[in-house]
């Protein structure tokens, strides 16, 4: 199996939506992958699999905002297309 490093603002819509349905109240300290880059820098990340890739996303402190805000603008969108739907009731003159 394929393993990747990525950070979270390079997800596709697709691999973006596996990980707020992986952590759909956000993630915790056991789900944190900690390492050692070969900078000697401590990297953070959180594993998301797919049937042929393990990707570990970089985590960060704006992560978190980052899967909040996409829950938000998920909502808005579903709440304009229920707007803008026909209705299924006709007005009867």
């Amino acid at each position: 199996m394929l393993r990747k490093l990525i950070s979270y603002k390079k997800l596709d819509h697709e691999l973006t939506a596996l990980l707020i349905e992986a952590y759909p109240d956000g993630y915790g300290d056991d789900d944190i992958i900690m390492f050692k880059n070969l900078q000697g820098e401590i990297i953070e990340t959180v594993e998301l699999r797919t049937e042929d890739t393990i990707y570990l996303v970089k985590i960060s402190n704006s992560l978190a905002s980052f899967i909040s805000n996409f829950d938000d603008s998920i909502e808005k969108e579903l709440d304009i297309k229920q707007e803008h739907a026909p209705s299924d009731l006709e007005e009867m003159d």
